[in-house]
């Protein structure tokens, strides 16, 4: 893989990183305290050239 390719893949990455918390937190807060809830969250990026879909699951504990 290229230096410019991994760059760019890695910017991708933290763009979803970043707007993927700020809207965790946003939606967390507009449903109250999160105190001692689990959230079941699920992920998927895709790239429909490749023919990818990938999933993460986990959970998110308050």
């Amino acid at each position: 893989m290229s230096d410019d390719f991994n760059m760019s893949m890695r910017k991708f990455l933290k763009q979803v990183g970043v707007t993927s918390q700020q809207a965790i937190e946003a939606a967390v807060r507009d449903a109250g305290p999160a105190t001692g809830k689990t959230y079941k969250v699920k992920a998927v990026v895709t790239i429909e050239e490749l023919g990818l879909e990938h999933v993460v699951t986990g959970e998110i504990e308050g």
